[in-house]
């Protein structure tokens, strides 16, 4: 059985492409920083030293959106596009995980 077919992207400009792209990667990276989930800190330091790159990529897609004059953000349509792209699972990596119950189930 195959999955449901995901709805399709809106129509966006190619510089809006490029800042959803980066904008979703630094989130990726920004999960996989997340010390509520990781598990080591080597991982976190390479995630760490990503970010750099990631958010220079996001900056740039942003300054060539301001330049191009496109000088509003249209977050209905970015956001519809986000959730094509998955982005309430991934940018769910960069919250706290729900609360585990403690052993006892007494309070902390």
């Amino acid at each position: 059985m195959l999955p449901p077919e995901l709805p399709p992207l809106p129509a966006l400009t190619g510089a809006e492409c490029q800042m959803i792209d980066a904008y979703l990667e630094v989130v990726d990276v920004l999960g996989r920083i997340n010390p509520a989930r990781g598990e080591h800190t080597y991982s976190g330091l390479r995630a760490a030293q990503a970010l750099v790159g990631k958010a220079a990529a996001l900056r740039d897609a942003l300054t060539l959106m301001h330049e191009r004059g496109e000088s509003e953000l249209h977050s209905a349509t970015l956001a519809t596009a986000l959730r094509v792209l998955d982005g309430e699972r991934r940018s769910s990596l960069v919250g706290l995980p729900p609360a585990r119950p403690r052993a006892g189930g007494g309070p902390g």
